[in-house]
């Protein structure tokens, strides 16, 4: 089932002409998915790019990814995020009272993935679990436009606030309420005054040095929030798509900062995806990217550092990749997940079992293709 109120897009646009629209695009505006940060008419699609979209028909459909027991291993997810919300008090909306659990990056990672099934704000199975999640991620969109806890019941970070903005974004389209699109648009913001020099950005709002995966964050962010149609300077996406380009080595990975730190699986995911993000589709730097990734394919070990934030990415770029890349991809971390899922329904993280258990969702449902944001 799709949202009873879906995200307002175009329909019937191919999977690759979401790159198109305005800079001035007015707020509310029907939007195409994607991230529409080109400033030129639609265009035809070029040979190479329809020779891809032919291969899109050798995928494998989401009734044929999403096996019965995978489909088994989200309603147990769902429903135990459902069982940890917190219902009435000061913390309504939220996943904890205490600990990452309790912070703005759980309660939209929460949302994102019950909205990522098919439900609504306030519509749906879990309607009424997503409209709380709003509520609550609402309540901690500080005066300078900075999403974390008011009450510093948790040491949050710019992590946070990027999913905090793309789950807010996400809402908006759905529901169009002021209220919300006031409050992202102060969020947007204050991530365009915190960017650097160099395109990027780090753990604090404020303007200092930057990292490729808190950037990977934000762009993500950004990106929903212009789907929805807020305003983003038009130079603030050309800087932060030059880091990204900037990050990326010889051999395809990424590392974690311009000026060092090691490549490693989690950093090429994001940066890959940041890549499609920008309607970077093919190229030496796409296909060395998405080798790198699959010599890392998931066989059933999963204990990578950072695990859940690497595969959150890593099925975004298989996804926008499609092919036999979509096609292995998915099922090998489909099973790696079924392998790794709790008695209760959930997924162990150090940062909490609330966290895990909506990455795992989101990943699982990939196939989906119900927001926007994850659409290639």
């Amino acid at each position: 089932m799709k949202p009873s109120r879906p995200f307002q897009t175009q329909a019937g646009l191919d999977r690759r002409q979401f790159l198109i629209g305005s800079s001035a695009l007015p707020v509310g505006a029907a939007v195409s998915a994607g991230w529409l940060w080109s400033c030129h008419a639609p265009q035809p699609l070029s040979a190479k790019e329809v020779g891809a979209n032919k291969n899109r028909s050798k995928e494998k459909s989401p009734a044929e990814l999403i096996t019965a027991p995978a489909q088994a291993a989200i309603d147990r997810g769902l429903a135990f995020l459902s069982r940890r919300q917190i219902k009435s008090g000061p913390n309504r909306g939220g996943f904890g009272n205490s600990g990452p659990q309790s912070g703005v990056a759980v309660g939209s990672l929460g949302g994102l993935a019950m909205m990522c099934g098919g439900s609504a704000p306030a519509e749906g199975k879990y309607g009424m679990h997503v409209e709380r999640c709003i509520e609550f991620v609402l309540k901690h969109v500080r005066r300078s436009g900075y999403i974390a806890r008011t009450d510093n019941a948790v040491n949050e970070n710019m992590y946070g606030h990027g999913f905090a903005m793309l789950f807010l974004a996400e809402s908006y389209g759905m529901t169009q309420k002021t209220e919300i699109g006031e409050k992202l648009r102060r969020a947007v913001q204050l991530t365009v005054r915190c960017q650097n020099n160099d395109g990027g950005w780090r753990y604090q709002p404020v303007k200092q040095d930057a990292d490729l995966s808190v950037t990977v964050c934000q762009i993500m962010g950004l990106r929903a929030a212009r789907d929805a149609g807020i305003h983003v300077p038009d130079e603030t996406r050309s800087k932060c798509i030059e880091y990204v380009k900037n990050s990326q080595n010889a051999n395809g990975s990424f590392r974690y900062t311009l000026r060092g730190g090691h490549a490693t699986f989690v950093m090429t995911a994001a940066g890959v995806t940041s890549l499609y993000s920008a309607g970077i589709y093919e190229g030496d730097q796409v296909t060395k990217a998405l080798n790198f990734l699959m010599g890392q394919k998931p066989s059933g070990a999963g204990s990578s550092g950072h695990y859940f934030y690497g595969q959150y990415y890593a099925v975004q770029a298989m996804w926008h990749a499609g092919g036999e890349y979509w096609n292995q991809w998915y099922p090998a971390i489909r099973d790696e997940l079924l392998q790794r899922q709790q008695a209760d329904g959930s997924w162990t993280s150090s940062h909490s079992g609330e966290y895990g258990t909506a990455m795992a969702c989101i990943i699982l449902q990939m196939p989906l293709n119900f927001l926007p944001v994850f659409a290639p």
